[in-house]
């Protein structure tokens, strides 16, 4: 098929102006710029059992010690405050490896049934490397997880080995059948394209997300590895993926209207061969949408972070463990929340790659 000059939908800017004070209002996470957080990221560990190139080096990271991490019971008090106190909408799990954490079941049980204030049933949703998931995916759906997204790179297996440094590319694909035979849908598929490794796969990787069901969303590769080998020289940018694509599919903006707050940039798909469906873009470097952002991070230590980016945190576990009530954790929570910056400015010279890793932060 010809490709097809489609152009990239509208960038989505940031909020031009800052609020000097917090106004009052009904105590939702709202920031300085206009933006309200209903979206909450929680990582449960910093560990991995793949060591992507891009997230860990082969031969892992100092983990964090077991009393630096929140228990269970502080993870749930802390999302119980975030959903009945602060209006968050959505708690998406995530790691390290959040498969590796024994109480993520517990956790999901305890956290699936919260309500917002106005009375908004919160959803619950986990990102996952997909390893162990084929033996607990059921389990999950009957404690009330909605749905999953898996990340994979590549369905050559000689390929996985090189990016993962493990050769388990089989016990992914076994967990996305098993997520998707759960009901835990829509099966969300993440996928990082490498110069000179995988970057040749994006149509592959579509028609094959669109033969099995499953979502399929590239994702351009930021600075978060802890290497510092990041080169924007070298990144696969979502021009170039939505250029390879045009070649193979027809593609159709999905307008910005129906995306709303999330991150993808969305393109419906059609084969001209009976394969049709979507699939996404998140071109967090070359086309932010950051003032669209409604996230808000909770690190497997308790800090808040207000962005992946972020060169500060704001520490819940400790006040936590000094006692403090729910009415206090959540002050705080909205204290740091107002001070999220408009961007994460990674085209400004002035820049700062952040001090944790991608795996010490949450995806």
């Amino acid at each position: 098929m010809a490709a097809v000059s489609l152009g990239l939908p509208r960038v989505r800017g940031r909020a031009p102006t800052a609020a000097p004070a917090p106004p009052p209002g009904d105590g939702r996470l709202r920031d300085r710029f206009g933006r309200t957080a209903v979206d909450l990221r929680v990582s449960l560990t910093d560990r991995c059992n793949l060591r992507c190139g891009y997230c860990m080096p082969p031969e892992g990271l100092d983990w964090m010690a077991r009393e630096e991490l929140l228990a269970d019971e502080e993870v749930v008090r802390l999302v119980t405050v975030a959903v009945r106190d602060l209006g968050v909408e959505e708690v998406r799990f995530t790691g390290g490896e959040p498969l590796l954490r024994r109480g993520l079941a517990a956790i999901v049980a305890a956290t699936s049934g919260l309500r917002t204030p106005g009375g908004v049933p919160v959803r619950t949703s986990l990102t996952t490397n997909g390893i162990g998931l084929a033996r607990l995916a059921a389990g999950f759906a009957q404690v009330g997880l909605d749905r999953v997204n898996v990340s994979l790179d590549t369905l050559d297996r000689d390929r996985f080995t090189a990016i993962t440094h493990r050769d388990r590319l089989a016990d992914v694909l076994a967990g996305l059948r098993a997520a998707q035979e759960a009901g835990l849908a829509p099966v969300k598929v993440n996928s990082v394209l490498l110069r000179g490794v995988n970057d040749d796969e994006a149509p592959a990787l579509l028609r094959w997300a669109l033969r099995e069901g499953y979502s399929l969303r590239f994702i351009e590769q930021m600075p978060l590895d802890p290497q510092g080998a990041w080169d924007r020289d070298e990144m696969v940018t979502a021009a170039e993926i939505v250029e390879r694509l045009g070649a193979h599919f027809a593609l159709q903006p999905v307008p910005a209207s129906v995306r709303g707050s999330a991150p993808a940039e969305t393109w419906l798909v059609d084969d001209g061969a009976g394969l049709s469906g979507t699939v996404g873009v998140i071109a967090s470097v070359t086309r932010p949408f950051c003032g669209d952002c409604d996230r808000t991070r909770l690190t497997a230590d308790g800090q808040v972070r207000t962005c992946l980016f972020s060169t500060s945190e704001t520490d819940l576990r400790g006040l936590l463990r000094a006692g403090a009530s729910d009415a206090e954790l959540a002050g705080a929570w909205r204290a740091a929340m107002w001070q999220k910056k408009a961007g994460h400015d990674i085209d400004d010279p002035s820049f700062l790659h952040p001090d944790r890793p991608m795996s010490a932060i949450g995806g």
